[in-house]
Order: C-alpha cells, then sequence, then structure tokens
C-alpha cells in the first residue's frame, strides 16, 4: 500500500478514533492547559511508574507488531492499537478511577460504534460456509486447483491479508484456478478438520492452503522441526513465489479448451 493510500485510509473514522485514544493520556499529561485541570498540577511531566508503563508498551507493540507480519503504517497501526489503548486504560485508572472508568466506557462504545474496516473491493473469492462445503465443493471438480484462506475476522493479520488475497484472485482466478476463504471463527469444525489452532494466541491465522484434485498439496504457515509455526510474511510476493501461482495460473490456463482460453485472455 502507498503512503497516499495509507493517509487515504487514516481518514476513515475507525483509525481516527484508535489515534486519538492511543494517544490521549500522553496528550493530556503534557499539555500544561490540560495538565493543570486534569491532573491539578505543575508538574506535566511523567513520573516513573508512568514512564515504566509506556516504555513497556513500546517494547510490546513491537514484538507483537512483528509477529503479525505488519509491512505497513497501516498495518502497524491496526497491530497496536488494542495495547496501545490497554495501556491508555491503565494509566487513567492509575491517575484517577472517575477518568480510567470514563476511559474504559469510551473505549467499549467505541468498539462498537468504530469497527476496523475491512476490504470491499472487486475480488473472485469463493466464501465457504463451513467444513462440509469446503469439502463438497473440492471433490465436485477435482480439476479445479483451490487456494484457500483459512482467517478470523478479529485476527490483525488476517485483515491486513484480506485486499493482498483478493488482488491476487483478481489477477489469477480462472474457472480451474479458484480462490475460496472459510472463517474459522464462525466454522471452527473447519479449524479443527483442516489442523489449523483458531485461539486468540495462535500462529496459524492467517493460514493458506493449496488443493490439488481435492488433497492438499501445501500450506502456510508450517511447524519446523521444534513444532513450532515459523512466521510467514503473508505479502503478495511471498505467496506468489511460495505457492507459484504464475506457474499454476499458466498450467490452468493451458488445461482449458481454445474457445474458453480466448475468454480468460
Amino acid at each position: 500500500m502507498s503512503i497516499k493510500q495509507d493517509l487515504k485510509q487514516l481518514m476513515k473514522p475507525y483509525y481516527l478514533f484508535n489515534i486519538l485514544l492511543s494517544l490521549s493520556y500522553v496528550a493530556f499529561k503534557r499539555l500544561p492547559v490540560f495538565c493543570n485541570y486534569l491532573f491539578h498540577t505543575d508538574q506535566c511531566e511523567f513520573d516513573g511508574k508512568e514512564t515504566e508503563i509506556l516504555f513497556f508498551l513500546i517494547i510490546v507493540v513491537m514484538i507483537r507488531t512483528r509477529k503479525a507480519g505488519s509491512v505497513s503504517m497501516i498495518n502497524y497501526l491496526s497491530s497496536s492499537f488494542i495495547y496501545t489503548k490497554a495501556a491508555n486504560l491503565i494509566l487513567w485508572f492509575n491517575a484517577d478511577l472517575l477518568m480510567g472508568i470514563f476511559y474504559g466506557i469510551i473505549f467499549i462504545f467505541g468498539a462498537f460504534l468504530f469497527p476496523e474496516p475491512t476490504y470491499s473491493g472487486a475480488d473472485q473469492v469463493v466464501y465457504f460456509r463451513g467444513a462440509e462445503n469446503l469439502e463438497e465443493e473440492l471433490e465436485k471438480d477435482k480439476q479445479v486447483t483451490w487456494l484457500i484462506t483459512f482467517y478470523a475476522v478479529w485476527n490483525p493479520a488476517c485483515v491486513n491479508f484480506a485486499p493482498i488475497f483478493a488482488k491476487l484472485s483478481n489477477v489469477y482466478g480462472l474457472e480451474n484456478l479458484k480462490f475460496g476463504k472459510i472463517d474459522v471463527g464462525r466454522h471452527p469444525e473447519a479449524a479443527r478438520k483442516y489442523q489449523v489452532n483458531d485461539s486468540s494466541f495462535s500462529k496459524q491465522l492467517p493460514t493458506v492452503i493449496l488443493f490439488k484434485e481435492g488433497k492438499e498439496i501445501m500450506r502456510r504457515p508450517i511447524p519446523d522441526e521444534k513444532k513450532s509455526f515459523v512466521k510467514f510474511p503473508f505479502h503478495e510476493e511471498s505467496i506468489k513465489n511460495v505457492f507459484g501461482l504464475n506457474r499454476l495460473y499458466d498450467e490452468a490456463k493451458n488445461s482449458i479448451n481454445p474457445k474458453k482460453r480466448l475468454k480468460a485472455e
């Protein structure tokens, strides 16, 4: 995503609201006009405890955004909001009980009023309603190669990957090379069947699986020798290279009869 696109995305209510909440304590504590009124002091500096909380927050955000595979400003913000808001909640409660409660109410209501925006552009993605629905489709026509994303709507890495997967479906989608998604949050039986951990601490979200002739060929991420899942960069080029989308596209295109091939072109 370009800087121009990032800035355009930042203008959406979700990001504006969460940026304000994330900066609220620092801004009010450091600006004298607010500090004097809210904290009843002329010393608008952070004390030892506040400094420790902010320092710990920086470390947590750096670790978590790296694990989420964040590669742009929007990705970093989406991955860090929950931690910055939690730290602000602790800081407000530490300063004053009533201010902490007030911040907590805004925090909760904001989550309902300003949900994170999801990709709504064009795509050629098929959405499956459970493991049975997916299995039926895989068995129905084994000439079709499927690339399936197992995702959860609450997971930042899945949200970040959505526009990338949609773009790939538009570029590579054919009648015998299809792209699909299944929400393991709504269909946990699919997560169990395909061995995808759907917990809040999972390192397997999203999981992308390639199926050929109805059988799993490969997936990402995969476990290492210690059965710990290796971080996979869910970027456009990574998906294209690892799953060999150019090769799959050529194979699928060549297997279409001449008349249909002209349409695909």
